[in-house]
C-alpha cells in the first residue's frame, strides 16, 4: 500500500518584489486590472540568484525542518522547468549543497504539474525498502522566460522554491496523473539555439505559426483562454479521479492546496467541485504562479503556521505546459 508523510518542508523567495504598481511603470496596466483578472498582487522576482541556489535553500530549510541528517535522504527529486543548466539535473546541484551524500538524483519537468508527479514518483519508490527519506525540491525562476513587454503572460509568474521530505506512512495514498499532449502549443516555451555554430545544423521543423515573431524564439508563450479552460476542467476532473479511486467524498478532504496559477481558475474549479472555499488554500496574491513551486510554497507556509497536522487528509492538485494534470490524496 502506497502511503507517504510529509517530515518537513521549507521554502525560499528571492527578496526583490514585483508588485502590480511596479508592472504599470512598464506596461500599460494598473493594480485593479491585474488584481480582478488574476488575484495577483505581487510576485517574487530573483535579480541575481540561479535557480539551484533557491532550490537548494529551499530544500536545506526542509531537511532542517524534518529532523533528519542530509546523510539519511534516500533520493533527491527536483521538478524545474526552468533550470540553469541542461545538465547536469537540478537535483544533482542540490544534492551537493544539502550533502545528501548517499542520495541517488534526477528531475521531472512536467511543469506546474512537476510537484505532484514528482510526489507520485517518490510515493513509488517509497514501496522499495532500499529507500525511506526521499527529499523533493520544486524550483523555478521564470523571469528569464517571461516577455516584459506582454502583459497578458508576464504580471502571472514569479521566481521561488519550495520543498518536502517525505517518508513512507501506513496511512494510504492515492494519485491520478494525465497529459494531453495534442494541446501543448497553448503554453510553451522554445529553447534557444541560435548560438549553436555546427555547420551541419539547419533551422528547425516547427509546426506551421508556432514561431513567427523574434519574442517567441526565447520567451515563454500562453494562449490564456485556452489554459483557463483547460485548467477549470483539468482541476475539477482530477479531483473528481483521485477521489473516486479513494473511496472518499469531498467532505472527507480536511484541506485542499492547488496549483496557484489564477484566482478565478481556483475560484471556478471551487464552485463546480462545491468545495468549502475554507477549505481551500491559496497564496497567490502575494507569490504569484511560480509553476512547480506553488504546492509546495503552500505546504511549507501551513507547516510553519502549524496548519499541517498528523490525521489530516490532504487533496493537491496541479495543472500546467504539456497540458498536464494530476491530484494526489494522502492521509498525513
Amino acid at each position: 500500500m502506497r502511503g507517504i508523510k510529509i517530515l518537513g518542508a521549507g521554502m525560499y523567495m528571492p527578496d526583490t518584489v514585483a508588485s502590480n504598481d511596479w508592472f504599470s511603470t512598464i506596461l500599460d496596466t494598473n493594480d485593479e486590472w491585474i488584481y480582478s483578472r488574476t488575484g495577483i498582487r505581487e510576485r517574487r522576482i530573483s535579480e541575481d540568484k540561479p535557480n539551484w541556489y533557491m532550490a537548494s535553500e529551499a530544500a536545506k530549510r526542509a531537511v532542517a525542518d524534518s529532523g533528519i541528517d542530509p546523510s539519511e535522504i534516500d533520493l533527491v527529486l527536483a521538478a524545474t522547468c526552468s533550470p540553469d543548466y541542461f545538465y547536469p539535473a537540478l537535483s544533482c546541484l542540490v544534492q551537493q549543497q544539502v550533502g545528501a551524500e548517499n542520495a541517488a538524483a534526477f528531475d521531472i519537468n512536467s511543469a506546474c504539474t512537476g510537484f505532484i508527479n514528482a510526489l507520485d514518483t517518490a510515493s513509488r519508490f517509497l514501496e522499495d525498502d532500499d529507500y525511506r527519506n526521499i527529499l523533493i525540491v520544486a524550483s523555478e525562476r521564470l523571469a528569464p522566460h517571461c516577455d516584459y513587454t506582454d502583459r497578458t503572460a508576464s504580471i502571472l509568474f514569479g521566481d521561488g522554491a519550495g520543498a518536502a521530505v517525505v517518508t513512507k506512512n501506513d496511512k494510504p495514498m492515492w494519485s491520478y496523473l494525465s497529459a494531453k499532449g495534442d494541446f501543448f502549443n497553448a503554453l510553451w516555451c522554445k529553447v534557444d539555439q541560435s548560438r549553436a555554430n555546427c555547420p551541419l545544423l539547419k533551422p528547425d521543423t516547427l509546426p506551421e505559426g508556432l514561431i513567427d515573431t523574434e519574442a517567441k524564439t526565447h520567451t515563454l508563450q500562453m494562449n490564456g483562454k485556452a489554459v483557463y479552460k483547460f485548467a477549470v476542467d483539468a482541476m475539477e476532473t482530477a479531483v473528481n479521479k483521485v477521489l473516486a479511486k479513494s473511496g472518499l467524498t469531498t467532505d472527507d478532504i480536511d484541506l485542499y492546496i492547488p496549483h496557484q496559477a489564477n484566482a478565478r481558475i481556483i475560484e471556478s474549479a471551487v464552485k463546480g467541485l462545491k468545495l468549502p472555499p475554507e477549505k481551500v488554500y491559496v497564496n497567490l496574491e502575494k507569490h504569484g504562479n511560480t509553476s512547480s513551486a506553488c504546492i509546495p510554497t503552500c505546504l511549507a507556509e501551513l507547516k510553519a503556521d502549524g496548519r499541517i497536522k498528523d490525521g489530516m487528509t490532504i487533496c493537491l492538485v496541479g495543472f500546467g505546459a504539456g497540458l498536464t494534470s494530476g491530484a494526489i490524496v494522502f492521509g498525513q
